[in-house]
């Protein structure tokens, strides 16, 4: 069997493509400054223009170490800092697919300077990410041919489940609400106005008059993703799939959404646990918002971010084991 090396593309042309989002992610930046444009909204507020300068900083650091990789080639310490600028601009991509999920659920976002912001560091990351490891070969057999399909690990599966079960709480809660019941001392009717106030579509709207809260479908699709990840037919398309029965899946169809996921979700429901047990024991103070009481809140965010957080832990263990299974073998 022949096994010759197959050249990825290489730290200039991966360097370049980086270089050109710095340049622009500094831009963005600089426009916030001179327009008076936060890139962070946090509780309601903007933060003034201290992440707006911190945008421009990011931006113009990862310019500079991208032409220096352009102009001399990838070297150990330049490797150290591609992967430090990636880890800066991924915390920068906090909460990215929150706000996703809230547009696919035909609601605005908080801040569109934030949503913008969150999605050119989701791409720098993974431009930076790229150009980090643009210089290694990769050896690709002639003869590789991709794995059998396989069942994840029982732990996996056993996590897989926990995810699922995390997220039961959730969607009762939200379709008891769109079927007009009442919780945490909010009924159906007041939710549905709430939700209108915020800006939500006709569609969202439309949904949830027949019984039908969206996020919870969401929701739905979620799991199903997960179960995609650790089960066979998430690697070849299964008999109940019309003309793609017994096909391959692309790889990247699953493991895409699935790291975006985990990136968002795990770190967003982690945090999200740690500042709610600090509410819980009295530490600090939140709001009430839309509910008649801090402890009909409190209730609410328990259940929403503890789904969020089981969910995008479990996600996390799903989609590495989902990487390990479907590597090409020789």
């Amino acid at each position: 069997m022949n096994t010759w090396r197959q050249r990825r593309p290489g730290p200039h042309r991966v360097g370049r493509a980086a270089l050109v989002w710095a340049v622009a992610y500094a831009g963005f930046g600089l426009a916030c400054v001179l327009s008076g444009t936060s890139p962070l909204h946090i509780g309601g507020d903007g933060t003034g223009l201290g992440p707006a300068w911190a945008v421009v900083g990011v931006g113009m650091t990862a310019a500079l170490i991208s032409a220096t990789v352009v102009r001399y080639g990838m070297r150990p310490a330049l490797r150290v800092l591609l992967l430090s600028a990636c880890a800066l601009t991924g915390v920068m991509a906090f909460s990215l697919l929150m706000d996703v999920i809230t547009l696919m659920a035909g609601q605005g976002v908080d801040s569109w300077a934030s949503s913008v912001n969150k999605a050119l560091a989701a791409a720098g990351a993974v431009l930076l990410a790229a150009t980090a490891r643009s210089d290694r070969l990769t050896a690709v057999p002639t003869g590789t041919t991709a794995p059998k399909a396989s069942a994840a690990p029982r732990s996996v599966q056993l996590a897989a489940w926990a995810g699922t079960l995390a997220f039961l709480p959730y969607a009762a809660m939200k379709t008891h609400w769109a079927s007009g019941g009442t919780f945490a001392g909010v009924t159906g009717e007041e939710m549905l106005a709430v939700s209108e106030r915020n800006g939500a579509s006709g569609i969202f709207l439309t949904l949830e008059s027949w019984g039908l809260d969206p996020t919870a479908l969401l929701a739905l699709l979620g799991v199903f993703l997960l179960w995609g990840l650790v089960r066979p037919w998430g690697q070849a398309f299964p008999r109940w799939t019309p003309f793609l029965r017994g096909r391959r899946v692309p790889r990247g169809l699953p493991l895409a959404p699935a790291l975006l996921g985990a990136a968002t979700l795990a770190p967003y429901g982690v945090v999200g646990i740690g500042y709610l047990a600090l509410v819980t024991g009295g530490a600090v103070t939140m709001g009430r918002g839309d509910f008649p009481s801090e402890g009909d809140a409190l209730l609410v965010a328990w259940i929403g971010i503890t789904a969020f957080a089981v969910y995008g832990v479990a996600l996390a263990v799903a989609a590495r084991s989902y990487w390990l299974r479907t590597r090409p073998a020789a």
